[in-house]
Parts: C-alpha cells; structure tokens; sequence
C-alpha cells in the first residue's frame, strides 16, 4: 500500500507523474469538465491543527472528482479514547484515503504503520509534501512554456522548517537548485540533509546567512512565518533574529527582474514580508494557493486511480 508521508516514499518519476496529472486535471476543469475518476471513493481529514487551504483545498478537490470526505476533528477520539490499532484498522473499514495533519509527524508514521488505508501527510512538524508539490506546480507554470524545472533555483528566505525541508528534497528529484538563506542556528537539520544526499548526491543545495547573494540569480524567492504554531514562545528571539531576512523591495532589487514571490500562507505582512512585495506584480501567492487543490487532485488520482492516470495522463 502507498502513502505520502514525506516525498521520500515517491521517486522522481512518480512525482512527474503526479505533476502531469494534477495540470491534466486543472485543464479539464479551466474547460469545464469535471471528471468523476473518484466517484463513491471516501477520503477522511484527520486534523489536529487548524487550516484554510489544506482542508478546503482537500475536500473541494475530491467533490470536483466525484468523491466525498470526512472531517475529523478531535471529538473522534484520535489517540485518546482507544488504540492507534483498532482506531486505524476502523477507519480503513469506511474511507479510501486519510489526508492527517498532526502536530508530530509520528503521529502519521503511526496511523500508516498499519496499512489500513493510504495516508496522506497533510502536514506535521516535518514535513509538508502536499505544499511542496504545488509549489513546483506554480514555479513550472510561470516558465515559459519551452523551459522545465531543471536547473531552477528556488531561494527560500527564512527557517529551516516543514516546509523549506520539503521543498529541498523535492527540488532535489526535479534537479533544481535549492538555497536556504536563514541567520545561524537556523538551517535545515543535518539528518535531513544526509537523507537527500545519499538518495540524490547529485543535488544542488545550499545554506547561506546573506539573503541578497542567495536571490541573485532566484528563479522564485519563497518565505514562510519566523514563528511556526507551537513555536509561540520563540516568537520575540525570532523576530530579532530573522530582522534582516525579511522579504521586501530592497532584497527584490537584489533578484532578476523575472524572479517570482511565493509565499505559503497565512503570511504575518510586515514580518517576514512586506504588502509590496506579496501583493506585487511578481507575486504567485494566490496563484500558489489555487495549485493547492490541482496538486492534490493530482496526487489522489495517482494514489486510488492509476488506471486512469496510466490513459489518460502517461499517453498524452
């Protein structure tokens, strides 16, 4: 059985596949088709934390393919009220999918461990599969349409955290080049690194302290909140120390001209970046937003139905 816990459990083939298919679908629908491909499929959202867009994004996707979902939040028990067994094995009994977002990342390894049901990471503390995978989507839609991903350099300005952990793997199977510009103490953990490393020693990844060098020659500049949720108590050291990392004009003039904003949501304005920059000419950030759902459509389909995905998205 397959999950998605980090995007370790694809290869890059897979991940291709999983692109295709989610501009496929986008596609269909920007023309007005709306195919049933996960008609009468169940998908279950598991959430421990609060969200806009990974929960709407999620449950309006599987209604556009003909599905429906679940939302779970902590009356069902998760954890609590009996074993990680019997409440998985359970729930595999009546859904198709389980989308969790937990506050760890055990919490999803656990839920997969019994193979009752695909999961998918809809994000923990280390991980955020689903959103690295739409921002690829985002940065290969502004390219022009004779350029592919190849050789891009995404330029994340911030934390080592979920989601600058993700997007250098996954720029590392799409043979892009990834660069963290983040104040010390703050890159992305040594463990992690050493797992893209011996999976791709061909990647391109790099940790710098100056964020103007970084974004000279950015394809796209991503940022992300200084303080993530259970991080509130840090939220004061944070500030301080992030105070020359923040995205705005003046580290803009830095970039290429062409350099693309991105930004995953909810943004603090002010902080990590400012209104001009996120509400720009250069801005994808809704655009971003939007590839949520294409994204995800895309990765379900793969997941529950790759008949469809091997006729209608491999032959094209």
């Amino acid at each position: 059985m397959r999950h998605l816990l980090t995007l370790f459990d694809m290869t890059p083939a897979e991940l291709k596949q999983v692109l295709a298919t989610a501009k496929r679908l986008k596609q269909l629908l920007a023309e007005g088709e709306r195919p049933p491909v996960l008609q009468h499929h169940v998908m279950a959202l598991l959430f421990e934390k609060p969200s806009l867009r990974t929960r709407v994004s999620f449950e309006a996707g599987m209604t556009q393919l003909g599905g429906g979902s679940l939302f779970l939040g902590q009356d069902v028990g998760w954890g609590k009220r009996e074993s990680p067994s019997d409440f998985t094995q359970v729930l595999g009994q009546f859904v198709d999918v389980v989308v969790c977002r937990a506050n760890s990342h055990e919490k999803v390894t656990q839920l997969a461990q019994f193979n009752a049901v695909p999961v998918i990471n809809g994000l923990t503390d280390l991980s955020h599969p689903c959103q690295a995978i739409a921002d690829v989507l985002t940065i290969q839609e502004a390219l022009p349409v004779d350029e592919t991903l190849a050789d891009k350099h995404l330029v994340f300005v911030g934390d080592g955290n979920n989601v600058s952990r993700s997007l250098a793997l996954i720029c590392a199977m799409l043979d892009m080049r990834f660069t963290l510009a983040c104040p010390d103490g703050y890159k992305i953990d040594e463990s992690w690194m050493s797992d893209i490393r011996d999976r791709f020693p061909d990647s391109q990844i790099d940790q710098v302290s100056d964020p103007k060098a970084a974004v000279e020659d950015a394809t796209a500049i991503y940022t992300d909140v200084w303080t993530s949720m259970g991080q509130e108590k840090e939220s004061a050291q944070r500030r301080k120390d992030f105070a020359d990392f923040q995205v705005n004009a003046e580290l803009m003039a830095a970039a290429p001209k062409t350099a693309r904003v991105l930004h995953c949501l909810p943004a603090i304005r002010g902080e990590e970046i400012t209104d001009e920059v996120i509400d720009g000419p250069n801005s994808d950030v809704i655009a971003q937003a939007g590839n949520r759902m294409h994204a995800q459509k895309g990765l379900l389909v793969w997941l529950l139905n790759p008949k469809w995905v091997a006729e209608q998205v491999n032959a094209s």
